[in-house]
């Protein structure tokens, strides 16, 4: 899992990538892909 300090270049990287929020944190998620997961902050 990567961790970023912004997602939106990491959203646009595969078309099933989604936008979480969890727990006060912002997730990227992609099923079809997890290689693609990250985390901001």
């Amino acid at each position: 899992m990567k961790v970023k300090n912004s997602l939106r270049s990491l959203k646009g990287r595969h078309r099933d990538c989604r936008i979480v929020r969890r727990k006060g944190r912002v997730y990227v998620i992609n099923k079809t892909q997890p290689r693609f997961k990250a985390r901001q902050g």
